[in-house]
């Protein structure tokens, strides 16, 4: 048993660090658990890694940052004058989140590549935005994004500041499997700062970032006019959020902002929420709460590495709506291309990029504008990559991009989602309609009644350890040696196999044009979609139904329909 030996391995390995030694022989007469932890190296992808933090192979721990830090070294010493060039790092408010990122700099500098180092939490942004500031090679952040408490990650950037390209995390990725973990060790951390290897960085970066996120407001005046009157509760969810966000709405005008002060702070348990996730609904409570006793228009919150933004607003009668990633990407588009237009400053050539996944109503409003709408891969890196293709090109000029996933950007100095960006285009919007005597649900009814009542649902199916990836890929192998016809009383027009390239229909295939990726996407009567996808960084498949109606109702009838029948399917492969 392989596992085994690893799991003796790592006890001889690391026999002097005490902490790690008693984890592993608590272990002992759980073999479930010892082959989880063992059976293979933690996953290293575009998105770099990401686990549950512990003790093992397949395990968040300071070993397997250092194993992995030493083969990014690695790898960017093949090419003369990178070293110099730098890695730029930030971490997040997770556990052991700042002496991971202080390791991997070590190790860098250990290996003469010279590290930035961040000297408190930064969002993701801000590194994104720092790699392009500092014309570094490489950028890390230490972050499992809105997972549970009990993860952490490690994430990589390049040059460009977006995630790594399949290209450049392949050949590290070897090269980790190549790394003995005795060969990754760190420099002493004094000698790296008098040597020069290692700088901190700081304030002079962040004055940086605040001015071209400030550049990206499409109405100043009007956010300093209504900043005086809009109410806005915020919630960090005691992530690295907390002080960017404040900073933008107060340098622009918005003078009534309340903060969640249980979650203000950093906290690595995250103790106030089941999962600190825009996305989750109960990750609202305490900033609905504050809402009710201040009387705020708009409540929002970004997760701990402030690159996802969640919308809480009510409508007439009160009700609480939780606002979906497609129902702000389209609020925050509509206003963009509208307020663009008024003021003249649309250009003709101007483009909007999307997830394949995310709705179709962000086509509709494109087509309005007369704005070019591209789709890409789930994944901001692809986006990145559309954003790099316009300026090489100069065919046309990229003006906002978003994923379901409530991620958001409308400039190009940063090359992820970048929550700080979305505040403050959210702040804006509202203050928009709120001078209309207006709420962000009345403008999401406005576009719904302009545009279709677009709806969709998200469901996952977790399929955790070395079972789960294994019935994954038998799913998608299922679902593609036998191609369902129909889900409830939708058929089937046309199946697009991201896996092979082609869209098939009655007439025949024709290529996609995208990069290989294990997605099925099956376009429907009406409108409607369903897409299935393996998850890039979380042991599940998930499942997007969207459909659209000429009214609420019938939307969610559909949506049910076909989710049903989807949700049958998949639970019997």
């Amino acid at each position: 048993m392989k596992y085994r030996e690893e799991y003796q391995n790592w006890l001889e390995r690391f026999q002097d660090d005490e902490e790690l030694v008693a984890e592993l022989k608590a272990l002992e007469g759980d073999e479930k658990e010892i082959e989880d932890r063992f059976y293979t190296m933690l996953s290293f992808g575009t998105a770099g890694m990401r686990g549950v933090l512990g003790a093992g192979l397949n395990r968040m721990n300071v070993y397997n940052v250092r194993r992995a830090t030493q083969a990014l070294a690695t790898y960017i010493l093949q090419t003369p004058g990178q070293a110099e060039r730098g890695v730029a790092i930030a971490y997040d408010s997770r556990r052991l989140s700042d002496v991971f990122a202080k390791q991997a700099a070590l190790v860098l500098a250990a290996n003469g590549v010279k590290a930035y180092l961040f000297d408190s939490l930064r969002p993701v942004p801000v590194l994104s935005f720092t790699i392009r500031h500092l014309r570094t090679i490489s950028g890390i952040v230490i972050t499992a994004s809105h997972n549970p408490a009990e993860y952490n990650g490690y994430k990589v950037y390049w040059e460009d500041g977006g995630q790594m390209p399949p290209e450049q995390a392949g050949a590290i990725t070897g090269l980790i499997r190549e790394t003995d973990y005795d060969s990754a060790l760190p420099m002493d951390e004094e000698e790296a700062l008098r040597t020069g290897l290692l700088t901190i960085i700081g304030k002079e970066v962040d004055d940086a970032y605040m001015a071209a996120v400030k550049k990206l407001c499409v109405d100043p005046d009007l956010c300093r006019e209504m900043g005086k009157k809009l109410g806005i509760v915020y919630t960090p969810l005691h992530g690295s959020g907390n002080l960017p966000v404040r900073r933008v709405l107060r340098e622009l005008g918005f003078e009534k902002v309340w903060v969640v002060p249980e979650q203000e702070l950093p906290d690595p348990d995250f103790s106030t929420v089941r999962l600190p996730n825009p996305e989750d609904p109960a990750a609202f409570t305490l900033a609905l709460a504050l809402q009710e006793e201040t009387g705020a228009d708009v409540v929002f919150g970004t997760d701990p590495d402030c690159d996802r933004v969640g919308i809480a607003v009510k409508d007439k009668e009160g009700e609480v709506h939780i606002l979906t990633g497609n129902q702000i990407g389209c609020l925050l588009l509509q206003y963009i291309l509208s307020g663009k237009t008024q003021r003249g400053e649309l250009p003709e050539n101007g483009a909007v990029v999307k997830s394949i996944v995310s709705t179709e109503l962000a086509r509709a409003i494109c087509e309005r504008y007369r704005v070019r709408l591209f789709d890409v891969l789930t994944g901001f890196k692809y986006i990145a990559e559309k954003i790099h293709e316009f300026e090489t090109t100069g065919e046309h000029t990229f003006l906002f991009a978003f994923e379901e996933s409530f991620g958001y950007l409308s400039g190009t100095d940063v090359r992820d989602k970048d929550g700080v960006n979305a505040c403050m285009l959210i702040a804006e919007t509202a203050a928009f309609y709120k001078k209309r005597g207006k709420t962000l649900y009345d403008a999401l009814m406005e576009l719904f009644e302009t545009y279709g009542y677009y709806g969709e649902k998200v469901d996952s199916f977790t399929l955790s350890g070395k079972d789960g990836l294994e019935k994954m890929r038998a799913i998608m192998d299922s679902l593609r040696a036998d191609p369902p016809k129909a889900f409830g009383n939708f058929a089937v027009k046309a199946i697009r196999d991201y896996k092979t390239g082609l869209r098939s229909d009655g007439d025949g295939a024709s290529a996609l044009g995208l990069p290989p990726s294990d997605v099925l996407y099956y376009e429907m009567e009406q409108g409607a979609w369903l897409c299935i996808r393996p998850s890039g960084t979380e042991p599940k498949i998930k499942l997007y139904v969207n459909a659209v109606s000429g009214d609420a109702a019938t939307t969610r009838k559909y949506l049910d329909d076909m989710s049903d029948a989807a949700t049958v399917l998949l639970n019997s492969l």
